[in-house]
């Protein structure tokens, strides 16, 4: 299964933000134990370091980087990404390209805590705990 990981999960687990890491770190165990193919996108680490730049030097950075790509893997944002997001006109125009990206990898479903942002993606949204309902169903 293939699961395209939003930042905002990304972010739950590296800051170990409450209530949201205990979801957020059985989504990232899934990709790290190889039953689920985790993808998150560069612009998503770029938007990470971003985010932690204030809590981050340039080692930290490297370190998070390197943890992320034993776990996930990396899609490139490609100018085919920005011009399909630019065609979606939603007025997020990140998440836009986050769909587009889900789009183009297969991804089976996109794991964030933004569903509403993504209520007109192909790539159905569900929050962690909203796939993790899912996946308990289909093993059964």
């Amino acid at each position: 299964m293939r699961l395209y990981v939003d930042g905002n999960i990304l972010l739950d687990v590296l800051q170990n933000r409450e209530p949201f890491v205990a979801d957020s770190a059985i989504i990232w165990k899934l990709c790290e134990t190889n039953k689920a193919d985790g993808f998150v996108s560069t612009l998503t680490f770029a938007n990470l370091v971003y985010v932690m730049r204030k809590e981050l030097s340039p080692e930290k950075i490297e370190e998070v980087l390197k943890k992320l790509r034993l776990v996930f893997r990396f899609a490139d944002l490609t100018v085919g990404d920005l011009t399909g997001a630019a065609i979606l006109q939603w007025n997020d125009f990140e998440d836009a390209v986050q769909s587009v990206i889900a789009g183009r990898i297969n991804a089976d479903f996109i794991i964030t805590r933004n569903v509403k942002d993504f209520n007109r993606s192909v790539t159905v949204a569900l929050t962690p705990a909203e796939f993790l309902l899912r996946l308990s169903s289909l093993t059964r």
